[in-house]
C-alpha cells in the first residue's frame, strides 16, 4: 500500500498497482467464465460420459471386438465425466488454476474422443455386418442382428468419405 503526503501535510492512501492488477485479472477471469457457462458445459459432458458408458453395456453380450478389449467406451466415458466435473468445479470456484485445469482436461477429452472415433472406425471396418442366414422359424441368425447397425454405420461413413 502506497502513501502520499502533500505539502499541507495531508495524507493520501494510494492504490497498490499489484492489487489493481489482481482485481482486474480476477474480474476478467470471472467475465470469461460467465461467457462460457461452464456449469452447463460440465453437466453436458457428464451426461455424455454416462451415455457413452451405458451404450457400451450391450457390447459385452455380443462377439468381443477390439473396442471391448481396449475398453474404449469406459475410458472415453470417464474422461468426459472428469472434464464435466472440472467444469462444474470451475463454475463454483473460479480461480486461474481451475480455469487452466479445465482447459487441459477439455483438450485431453478432445484428443481421447478423436482416438475413440478412430478406434471405432477401424473396428467397424474390420468387423463388417454378417449376412442373414434364415433359421427354421424364418428369422435371421443372431450374428446378423448384432452386426446390423455396424454395417449401417459403416456404409454411411463410406458414403460420407
Amino acid at each position: 500500500m502506497a502513501v502520499a503526503v502533500s505539502r499541507d501535510l495531508s495524507v493520501q492512501v494510494l492504490e497498490d498497482q499489484n492489487t489493481v492488477k489482481l482485481t482486474d485479472r480476477q474480474q476478467y477471469l470471472h467475465d470469461a467464465k460467465q461467457r462460457g457457462q461452464p456449469k452447463c458445459i460440465g453437466v453436458s459432458q457428464v451426461v455424455l460420459g454416462l451415455m457413452i458408458m451405458s451404450y457400451a453395456i450391450p457390447l459385452h453380450f455380443i462377439n468381443h471386438t477390439e473396442v471391448v478389449y481396449l475398453g474404449v467406451p469406459w475410458w472415453s466415458g470417464l474422461v468426459f465425466i472428469t472434464a464435466g466435473v472440472v467444469a462444474i468445479i470451475l463454475d463454483k470456484h473460479c480461480t486461474t488454476r481451475t480455469f487452466q485445469a479445465s482447459l487441459v482436461v477439455n483438450f485431453v477429452s478432445t484428443v481421447v474422443s478423436v482416438i475413440a472415433v478412430i478406434t471405432y472406425s477401424v473396428d467397424m471396418d474390420k468387423h463388417p455386418g454378417a449376412s442373414c442366414v434364415k433359421n427354421l422359424d424364418g428369422s435371421c441368425n443372431i450374428n446378423f442382428y448384432t452386426t446390423f447397425f455396424t454395417e449401417a454405420a459403416s456404409s454411411t461413413s463410406r458414403t460420407l468419405a
